[in-house]
């Protein structure tokens, strides 16, 4: 019976947020507050609650693995990242501290923690929402990932020092961890691509992460991110994040259900939730502002901030372990920031395009960091992503005596492919500044190699815009996909996997031609 419910629930839930594109997250949410509600009626069992506690608790664990893993020092090192993060939370939380003691009368300690809680911003929604539009390694993606990193620390950081947790002597010996980094390679070459890696995972977030550090008095949460620390610079950490993402996310479902098992939430408990929901602009202005004051232009600063005006899971962590009895408000104001933030996220690019030039006042003549390239260098093919269709099409037509260049928005990717001879720049196809200011009276094709269709018609609209007449030719995985471009104004869209099996086919009928009597001889 437990199975029954809480599986259906949260699937009958998530799918009803989901036709009406609000975050799944949300429906778990509702599905946890349903089951408080009707539950025991239906013959819930009494264990339930127990269960779904150690089931979020591995979830927790496993996405603190899964941000160690990602964690890169180059990525936080960043000035725009580390100020704004540190001055952002240091204004929320006074402010947040402020407005509990004067107005909910709550004492110092507890209005701190819960401030403290309310300056986070959502890691799994914003990655999610970056990572269906394929912006994650976009300038603004990396600058908003970069940030909620930093933020999660500070939550880990109030964890450790907030809990009861007393370290034994024994804690000393995880100062030898690192010396266990090559056996740890070691399981992580040897595991595969498959079941093992993800035991591997296992191991390193919930068994040595978890409980080990729990076994000496450590937090466990510490624990799990640590351990993705240490596997960061191996080669295959992304695949190992790979791996365990949807793990992850089945667990963390179970998170979201134990919260709202904690019972229904009082009118009072959904007022201030409601006025919690209402500060979100305030919430997403400060980081406009600040990421501003750090050079970056309009339109990255604009996206990054939507992509933190929400409130965090790592925010109802905290509150989970520190202050149970504000879990539920949270729980609800939580749910109402992923509403409100949802639909702003996936029309962020079109919110930009209608705010740009009136925020533009706001931008300084300085040397921005997000600054793009405008030559070209005489090229006559610009190839727009340079992923393995763009990298494929690059050196066939080099080959061929054309002068191709690639655009990308990866500075890894671009470091890779200029050590490997092909002349490739950062820049990001959404970004209206880039085709302003684009000399293209060279070009004479331009190739989408785009994996985002959002980005494909973005850049077929800004060409044409731009008073490109030349050849614009792509790819598509479907045939709705290429219409959609083809209507925006490119000249032909080929689909990916029907080319793929042309080729294939042709290869194949090559090589069952029979030969002729002198290639016989």
């Amino acid at each position: 019976m437990l199975e029954l419910l809480t599986i259906s629930f949260a699937l009958v839930f998530g799918l009803l947020m989901q036709q009406i594109r609000i975050p799944p997250l949300v429906g778990f949410l509702l599905a946890g507050f349903a089951l408080s509600a009707w539950g025991p009626d239906l013959g819930m069992p009494e264990f339930t609650g127990p269960v779904l506690d150690h089931i979020a608790h591995v979830g927790i664990l496993l996405l603190l693995f899964t941000v160690g893993l990602k964690l890169k020092l180059r990525q936080l090192i960043q000035r725009h990242v580390v100020g704004t993060s540190l001055i952002h939370f240091t204004v929320t939380t006074a402010v947040f501290t402020g407005a509990l003691v004067l107005l909910a009368g709550l004492a110092g300690r507890e209005a701190v923690l819960l401030a403290i809680a309310l300056s986070f911003s959502s890691t799994v929604l914003a990655a999610k929402m970056l990572d269906a539009k394929r912006e994650l390694r976009a300038f603004h993606g990396r600058s908003a990932i970069g940030i909620l990193i930093i933020q999660d620390l500070i939550a880990i950081a109030t964890l450790a020092l907030f809990s009861e947790h007393k370290p034994s002597p024994w804690a000393l010996l995880l100062l030898a961890l690192p010396l266990l980094r090559p056996l740890l390679y070691w399981l992580l070459e040897t595991a595969g691509r498959e079941e093992l890696l993800v035991l591997v995972g296992m191991l390193m977030a919930v068994v040595i992460g978890g409980l080990g550090f729990e076994t000496v008095g450590l937090s466990g949460e510490l624990g799990a991110l640590l351990m993705g620390v240490l596997l960061g610079e191996h080669g295959r950490s992304k695949a190992l994040a790979d791996a365990l993402w949807s793990l992850k996310e089945v667990f963390l479902v179970g998170f979201f259900l134990q919260i709202g098992l904690a019972g229904l939430p009082s009118s009072s408990e959904l007022l201030f939730a409601g006025a919690l929901a209402l500060v979100l602009p305030l919430k997403a202005l400060l980081f406009f502002a600040l990421l501003i004051a750090f050079h970056l232009r309009v339109r990255n600063a604009l996206v990054c901030s939507l992509s933190l005006t929400c409130y965090s899971e790592f925010g109802l962590i905290v509150a989970a372990v520190l202050l149970e009895e504000w879990v539920v408000p949270l729980a609800v104001a939580v749910a109402l920031s992923f509403i409100v933030s949802a639909p702003l996220n996936r029309n962020s690019n079109l919110i930009v395009e209608r705010l740009e030039h009136r925020l533009k006042r706001f931008e300084r003549s300085w040397e921005h960091p997000d600054e793009q390239p405008i030559a070209l260098d005489n090229a006559d093919v610009l190839i727009l992503g340079m992923g393995r269709v763009g990298t494929a099409t690059y050196d066939y037509i080099r080959d061929r005596g054309l002068r191709p260049i690639g655009i990308d928005s990866d500075p890894s990717r671009i470091s890779h492919h200029t050590g490997q001879g092909r002349k490739v720049a950062y820049a990001d196809a959404d970004d209206p500044f880039f085709w302003h200011n684009l000399d293209l009276s060279d070009v004479r094709a331009v190739v989408l190699a785009l994996a985002g269709q959002e980005s494909k018609e973005t850049a077929v609209r800004q060409l044409r815009q731009s008073g490109y007449h030349g050849l614009i030719v792509g790819h598509a995985m479907h045939q709705e996909e290429a219409d959609r471009v083809t209507a925006q104004g490119a000249d032909d869209t080929y689909l990916t996997m029907t080319e793929a099996g042309f080729g294939l086919g042709e290869h194949l009928c090559s090589a069952l031609q029979p030969a002729t009597p002198t290639e016989k001889a």
